[in-house]
């Protein structure tokens, strides 16, 4: 007999808004057996404990519904759950004890699904209580730390395990003895790799018993730090992604794979792999992706055992990448025919070349031989990069992909010329590092980024730039673009994050329209004959990371009110008309992020106040990440700035986030050196040269113990040296550091002060010395560097 209680409740993508209260008549619904309300929006609403009454509930989802706050303790009494899944909700956190209870409650749970809920404080223990019944765990980008039990390995029913985007959380696979329903492993962006009791932070192998897996169709390892060859996958006839990318894997490609046949993805780039690609890899009818890209693979691309064992046989790929590698050979146009599906074509930083296979009747541009494209209508991105193109980029390139092309890079060239821009649907351009001329041509009004520094274009910046509304990077720098920039900059894209326009010869003032909540963090100006003053509307750019408006004619005072800028780290005002005292912005956040600071060659006078560096927080905070390589910048745009160091520029081409420098050289400072600057212990550059500083060298110094350059010459300082900037940390600072200032004394300099002895010594610090002094060195040759002008 029917009861009429109802037992599912399906309410996903409803559009429901609002928080959910506890008097709600939801929670009247007491048979509910099965509960979705995912894809909502609560408004940021906190989990309510009245779910806690559905007793009978076996399947409950809150996936991406927008909720907050802490998994509530009641949720652990819903024991007859089957599958949970709260995944996808950033700003939700679950706590050990409630996890625990969960874990200890739920002995019926298959489904278990909490992928961008907060779980840092979890005790990784408690795992081990889980459900044997359990089929699929699923806890991606939860910020879990510490080691993954392993006896989660031998839950007998477990088929998907997905761990991803932990890079905290570390562990050891089964090396012997696995056997698993396992379908579906990913450990990606994980710390899987390291040897859980080694010393040094040693990696470990991708072990052999992951070949015991039969059942497995989805293997993912990416972004390790893997070491050694790639062990024989012959027993995984039903895997059909595999990914091992992102590692330090070496040696060859497996020869043993024929009997993969539902291969779909196979990526392997970004290790070292040498030798051949196997042959095995050519007879996969499924295959879809193949990436390979930025190793050491080799061969000659056109020669393969038979016709029907090449690349260019595999009818189904959409994705093929063989970048950077050593392969040669030649290009032929007819080995493209047959793929007809490609969408992604990456063959560049080899040693290919391009065939000859057309009748060539007068002198031409080797880009016409690529007529093969033609044929690729569905392609949707082309990387064309550092081949050696040269003249003119023909029309008969619009053909390429119609109206599918969305990614096209023919960067570091030697094109000359580019009538137009023919894709309508383009969202990425690069044209950078090649010999183009003329006008700017004008862009499509889909792209987000556009990318033609360092070419030769002339004339004006073209308004119809502004028609981009969705542009999100535009980097127009290194041509010899003259004219003023058009106000419509400051305005026309509210997710334009990058403008860098340096390096021209744009005149004119700033344009002062940069609107409320906009999404610029880099702007780069350096290098016009730009004058006037900095537009006050620069307070909206409240993501503001990078502001450089060096070398230019502007004529202001310093612009205190940026301080209020949260999240400023790079300011760079030098070679401009700039005049006044420095003031300071009476908030106490103001500069707190700030660590590149420039205002050298100016006309800049009077007193540093104190005030001004005991804001600088972040040059006095030694950052616990110093010894992990960060870059200012984003995926298609790398900061950069330069800096004086002894008297020559050098162009640092990105920009570590634990780099921090002071350069106020070149102005009319007056008055003693503040003590305070010996609290910004993250400084690596003070040059403070050709001013009218007074007063003795504040002892304080000494306290920089990160400080590689210190340059206080041509000042009209007095007194003896301190000895505590003869410690052997600073031995990078020799005499020139403080010549031209007749009243100093004492070493380093030949003039020796009254009563004077030998220098002291600090032999307890040398240790720390000689690891801190070749600190600087080390980093450029990372970085790269030009020397300046």
């Amino acid at each position: 007999m029917a009861t009429g209680n109802v037992i599912s409740l399906d309410l996903s993508c409803s559009w429901l808004h609002g928080n959910i209260p506890t008097n709600t008549s939801l929670f009247h619904l007491l048979h509910l057996q099965t509960l979705n309300l995912s894809h909502n929006d609560f408004d940021y609403s906190e989990i309510s404990s009245g779910f806690s009454r559905f007793r009978n509930l076996t399947h409950f989802s809150l996936s991406d519904s927008n909720i907050n706050g802490k998994i509530p303790y009641e949720i652990s009494f819903l024991s007859e759950l089957v599958s949970l899944d709260l995944s996808f909700n950033p700003l939700v956190s679950l706590e050990t004890p409630v996890f625990r209870a969960l874990v200890q409650n739920m002995t019926k749970l298959q489904v278990l699904s909490l992928d961008s809920v907060e779980m840092s404080t979890i005790v990784l223990d408690s795992l081990k209580n889980l459900s044997s019944s359990l089929t699929s765990l699923s806890l991606s980008d939860c910020i879990l730390q510490g080691n993954f039990p392993i006896n989660i390995f031998h839950l007998p029913n477990l088929q998907m395990i997905r761990l991803s985007k932990n890079p905290s959380l570390a562990g050891n696979f089964l090396t012997t003895n696995w056997t698993s329903l396992i379908e579906y492993l990913d450990v990606s962006e994980t710390s899987f790799s390291e040897l859980l009791d080694s010393i040094g932070n040693l990696n470990g192998h991708i072990p052999s018993s992951l070949s015991n897996l039969v059942r497995l169709t989805r293997l993912d390892l990416s972004s390790n730090s893997f070491v050694g060859e790639i062990p024989a996958i012959v027993n995984l006839t039903q895997v059909s992604f595999f990914d091992l990318s992102n590692n330090q894997l070496a040696g060859p490609i497996h020869s043993q794979g024929s009997r993969l046949q539902n291969l779909v993805l196979i990526r392997l780039n970004n290790n070292s792999l040498s030798g051949t690609i196997p042959s095995w890899l050519f007879s996969r009818p499924l295959l879809e992706y193949v990436q390979l890209s930025d190793n050491q693979l080799s061969g000659h691309i056109d020669e393969f055992p038979s016709k029907s064992l090449s690349i260019f046989e595999l009818v189904n790929l959409t994705d093929l990448q063989l970048d950077s590698n050593n392969f040669s050979g030649i290009v032929e146009p007819y080995m493209f025919a047959k793929l007809i599906k490609l969408k992604y074509l990456y063959l560049s930083h080899n040693s290919l070349s391009l065939g000859t296979t057309f009748k060539i009747d007068s002198p031409i541009s080797k880009i016409f031989l690529f007529n093969f494209l033609r044929t690729q209508n569905e392609l949707s991105y082309l990387d064309l990069s550092e081949n050696k193109i040269d003249g003119q980029i023909p029309s008969w390139i619009s053909e390429i992909g119609k109206d599918s092309l969305s990614y096209v890079n023919l960067s570091h060239n030697f094109i000359t010329k580019m009538k137009q821009i023919p894709w309508k649907n383009l969202g990425y351009l690069d044209l950078r590092s090649n010999l183009l001329q003329g006008p700017l041509p004008v862009p499509p009004s889909s792209l987000r980024v556009l990318l033609i520094s360092n070419n030769q274009f002339t004339g004006e910046i073209i308004h119809s730039i502004c028609d981009i509304i969705a542009l999100d990077v535009l980097d127009l720098s290194n041509n010899r673009l003259r004219g003023t920039i058009p106000e419509c900059i400051g305005n026309f894209s509210p997710w334009l994050s990058v403008l860098d326009l340096r390096n021209n010869r744009l005149n004119g003032s700033i344009p002062r329209t940069f609107a409320e909540s906009n999404w610029l963090r880099s702007l780069n100006l350096n290098n016009n004959v730009l004058e006037g003053a900095i537009p006050q509307s620069l307070v909206n750019c409240t993501k503001l990371e990078v502001l450089d408006i060096g070398n230019n004619k502007i004529n202001d005072v310093f612009p205190y009110w940026l301080g209020n800028l949260p999240e400023l780290r790079v300011l760079v005002l030098r070679s401009n008309k700039l005049r006044g005292s420095v003031r300071v912005f009476e908030p106490k956040e103001s500069f707190h992020k700030l660590r590149i600071l420039d205002l050298s060659i100016n006309n800049f006078s009077g007193n540093l106040p104190a005030r001004f560096f005991e804001k600088l927080n972040a040059m006095r905070n030694v950052g616990a990440d110093e010894g992990k390589l960060r870059y200012l910048g984003e995926e298609y745009y790398q900061d950069s700035v330069v800096v004086t160091l002894k008297g020559t520029e050098i162009e640092l081409q990105k920009i570590l986030t634990v780099f921090t420098t002071i350069d106020f050289s070149s102005n009319g400072f007056d008055g003693e050196i503040s003590q305070v600057i010996g609290k910004l212990h993250s400084l690596r550059l003070l040059n403070l040269t050709h001013n009218h500083f007074t007063g003795k060298i504040p002892s304080s110094l000494g306290n920089l113990a990160k400080l590689e350059s210190l340059d206080l010459s041509s000042n009209n300082l007095a007194g003896k040296i301190p000895k505590q900037l003869a410690r052997p940390q600073f031995n990078t600072i020799q005499e020139d550091s403080y010549i031209g200032n007749l009243g100093l004394c004492g070493f380093p300099l030949t003039k020796k002060c009254g009563n004077d002895a030998a220098p002291t010594t600090f032999h307890e610090e040398e240790e720390e010395a000689e690891s801190s002094s070749s600190w600087f060195d080390w980093k450029f040759a990372k970085i790269g560097y030009g020397s300046g002008l």
